[in-house]
């Protein structure tokens, strides 16, 4: 059963990181010059809105942080009911840095992030109702400061979150050559840290701007 947990994180995980490549292609839109910028990002939201296959993937997407976070709360309590009468795992192998010791941790905080990116942006479109101009939508709530200062720094725990889990994954799915793993996991910090600096560069420079 753990095993079985386990994939289901990792293939959830994995499905959201290509999500995140295909979010942050769109939000660079925002980094066009502002007419151009406006007309496409409204474009491009309006296309995929329109799209019943790109709504059945937003939705799996979805599905796939609320499966994420459900595994990843089942296998952490099941790692502290395996850990020793001292506290210590009786596994110290995917534990030996600090990041893999505070997925968990990591996780919550980016929970919490999620949150309130989505109030501020998918419940004024999905529920209120405000789809006409998303481009000025995003670069309103992107001149506030307290939204930057939270946005960025929410990009650190992402990165040291996807860089992990990147590795942890596929390991899960049974990638366990250690030369392979080591390439895995030197491409998962690559892309972790492009995806963090990426989302965190965006709003500095709509700020800015």
């Amino acid at each position: 059963m753990i095993i079985f947990r386990k994939i289901i994180l990792a293939l959830t995980g994995l499905f959201i990181c290509i999500f995140l490549i295909a979010h942050l292609g769109a939000n660079l839109l925002l980094l066009l010059p502002e007419e151009q910028a406006r007309q496409l990002y409204n474009n491009y939201s309006a296309t995929l809105r329109g799209n019943p296959v790109i709504t059945a993937v937003a939705y799996l997407n979805y599905a796939c942080i609320l499966f994420h976070v459900i595994y990843a709360l089942i296998i952490t309590r099941q790692n502290k009911i395996c850990k020793g009468p001292t506290g210590i795992k009786v596994s110290s192998s995917e534990n030996s840095t600090w990041t893999s010791q505070n997925m968990a941790l990591l996780g919550s905080i980016l929970l919490a992030f999620i949150i309130v990116h989505m109030a501020n942006f998918w419940f004024k479109v999905k529920i209120q109702g405000q789809d006409e101009d998303l481009y000025q939508m995003v670069v309103e709530v992107f001149k506030s400061p307290f939204y930057i200062i939270l946005y960025v720094v929410a990009m650190l725990p992402l990165s040291l979150h996807l860089a992990h889990g990147v590795q942890s994954a596929f390991q899960s799915l049974g990638l366990y050559h250690k030369k392979y793993l080591r390439w895995v996991a030197r491409a998962g910090v690559v892309y972790a840290w492009f995806v963090g600096i990426g989302f965190a560069v965006i709003p500095l420079i709509v700020y800015f701007r």
